[in-house]
């Protein structure tokens, strides 16, 4: 449905509602003639007062949603022409969360005050952005505008990654402001030309630390028995349920694994600043940053200025006046500009998105849907005008057999045609279960990836039932386990048993998969495995990956097995339409705005132990979520 017809139906079904108001208004003046008794004259005037009250409140919601969605309708708008000067300066502001993929959801950035809301561009077109900008003759240089920047370590290197392409290939300008850097800002701040500071803000630049969540004592204080079934002495994520603390095999991965991604960091900061990685280590240590002084003095900032300074230096920079007004394109706008880049080709290479917890079905918009990451890797097989497929992954896992349903999928395309995947933040457990196929795996250096295990996680309830509650339950059944799984008694020893050999059967299954993939022994995968996280570089080494890069990287590769010169890209699976999209986000968009309300900083933890809560079967996850800010 188109989403002006929506609009036209709003304001018809205001035309209805007002004839239904006037008809309602002379049944009650009917009866109001024909009662002469005061009591009943009171009781319709109250009635008719109360009748009015509602639907002026209708009224008052149906004039809002129309104007609502008339600025919605308006801000999504893909034809709108946008015109670019000569001498423009491409701003990029990174003020929410970077997502894999531009999201079609008319409510995500909705300003109430200015009824209206804007696209806000996701990686696959601000990587497409940059690249752009480069070839573009119009646009003067980049200014990287950042304050408190949330993402996945690896976003960040692939956005940081292009603008050091940007820089070598155009030869133009790249600034970076902010009133304050956090740390994952000034790590992608630091590829600038020049790091600008306000005089009166702050830089943080103190190292990584991962801090678990642990639930043991709130489970016991409500007596709820948590049942955990695993394979692999690493698989962590059952952890934070049955310890107070990591384990010695979890304490052991994750100090592994987050050295890797601060080494990695610390390097191409030296890199771009000039400075050796025993300066920047010690320069972290002591917090010898967190002035702007102190951030001038180690060189970690190039100037401390006002905005209006700022904007003097860029006039400079790109040849204006003083008097001049500096010409800033942002980069939600840049995104639709038109830049030549030569002929159509029908020759395509599809990027398929495989991004969150992997479910059975159709899933959620953050979610892998088995049904539909199948159903989309299945038509790019399909697809003859696709040479080449890029699976590209961004999950910590979730269900096994989900998981297993994706996997046949990239068999049986990658049998038809080159099939690569890239890896974004994460691409483990289940995540690496459904990139394990591929021709060659391409994985950021700071990815997370591997974890390859599973785990069966039951609770028994029935002392919290019976203690706090005072309920209890008797049951009849037709055999022995007629009632296995259930959640109101404890799991027998038999129970235990069969639960247990279906976790080993998965394990095996999967150990399987990864030892066809990579062409390796089982027993070598075993080793690998145990439920143990790498980071790509480590999972370089050890031969879990083939190739340390981004998309671009295993774009290039899918080209070349594909024999391709030109070609162009699809991403897939298909996002939907306007009017669905809406429908969900109504209700999906303040049930989150509520919860982030309610949990603050905690939602992470929140949303982790949801997600954990509501899969079924057997899982394959990983065991947390690892955000640089």
């Amino acid at each position: 449905m188109n989403p002006f017809t929506l609009v036209e139906t709003l304001k018809a079904a205001w035309f209805q509602y007002s004839k239904f108001h006037k008809d309602l208004f002379d049944t009650i003046q009917f009866f109001n003639f024909a009662f002469k008794s005061s009591s009943m004259r009171q009781f319709l005037k109250f009635t008719l007062a109360s009748i009015t009250g509602v639907f002026i409140a209708l009224l008052l919601f149906v004039f809002f949603l129309i104007f609502m969605l008339s600025g919605a309708v308006s801000s999504f708008k893909d034809d709108e022409k946008v015109d670019v000067s000569n001498g423009s300066v491409l701003e990029i502001k990174l003020d929410r969360p970077v997502t894999e993929r531009t999201q079609n959801n008319p409510f995500e950035n909705f300003d109430i005050g200015k009824f209206s809301t804007e696209k806000k561009a996701g990686l696959n077109d601000i990587l497409k952005t940059i690249d752009k900008a480069g070839r573009d003759t119009r646009i003067s240089g980049i200014l990287l505008n950042l304050t408190s920047l949330s993402s996945g370590v690896a976003s960040l290197k692939e956005i940081r990654t292009a603008l050091q392409a940007f820089k070598k290939s155009s030869g133009k300008f790249i600034y970076s402001y902010s009133e304050s850097y956090s740390q994952g800002a000034y790590y992608l701040a630091s590829v600038a030309d020049s790091v600008f500071l306000n005089p009166q803000g702050d830089l943080d630049f103190h190292g990584i630390g991962a801090s678990l969540m642990f639930f043991k004592g709130t489970l016991e204080k409500l007596e709820l028995e948590p049942e955990i079934i695993r394979h692999g002495k690493f698989k962590s994520a059952i952890e934070p349920f049955i310890l107070d603390k990591m384990s010695k095999e979890n304490r052991e991965q994750t100090s592994v694994f987050i050295h890797s991604i601060w080494s990695d960091i610390l390097s191409d900061i030296s890199a771009s600043r000039n400075q050796t990685v025993e300066a920047l280590q010690t320069t972290a240590d002591e917090l010898a940053a967190r002035t702007p002084e102190m951030a001038l003095e180690h060189h970690m900032v190039d100037r401390l200025c006002y905005y209006d300074e700022l904007l003097s230096s860029i006039r400079k920079k790109t040849g204006q006046g003083e008097k001049d007004k500096v010409k800033f394109i942002d980069l939600n706008k840049y995104v639709k500009a038109f830049v030549k880049d030569g002929a159509f080709s029908r020759q395509k290479i599809a990027v398929i998105y495989a991004s969150g917890d992997i479910v059975s079905g159709k899933g959620s918009e953050d979610e892998i849907g088995s049904d539909v990451m199948a159903e989309a890797i299945r038509k790019a097989r399909l697809d003859t005008t696709i040479k080449a497929i890029v699976l590209r992954v961004n999950s910590p896992g979730g269900s096994a057999l989900a998981s297993d349903v994706i996997w046949r999928e990239t068999i049986l395309a990658k049998a038809a045609k080159p099939f690569i995947v890239s890896m974004g933040d994460y691409a483990a457990s289940g995540g690496y279960y459904i990139s394990c196929a591929a021709d060659t795996i391409v994985a950021q250096p700071n990815t997370i990836t591997g974890s390859i295990g599973v785990f069966g996680l039951m609770f028994n309830a029935e002392k919290m039932l019976k203690n706090k509650l005072g309920i209890t339950f008797d049951t009849v059944k037709t055999g022995k386990l007629a009632d296995i799984g259930s959640t109101t008694r404890k799991m027998t020893a038999q129970e235990h048993d069969i639960i247990q050999g279906e976790v080993e059967r998965v394990y095996d299954t999967f150990i399987t998969h990864v030892s066809e993939g990579r062409k390796i022994s089982k027993a070598q995968v075993d080793s690998l495995g145990q439920g143990r996280v790498w980071t790509g570089a480590d999972a370089l080494r050890i031969g879990l990956v083939d190739v340390l890069g981004g998309i671009d990287v295993a774009l290039k590769i899918a080209a070349s097995k594909a024999k391709l010169t030109e070609y162009r890209i699809i991403a897939l699976p298909e996002q939907k339409e306007f009017l669905e999209k809406l429908m969900e986000d109504l209700n999906t968009e303040a049930s989150v705005y509520f919860s982030k309300k309610q949990f603050g900083e905690s939602y992470e933890y929140f949303t982790g132990i949801q997600s954990l809560v509501k899969q079924n079967g057997i899982i394959a996850r990983l065991p947390f979520t690892l955000t640089i800010r």
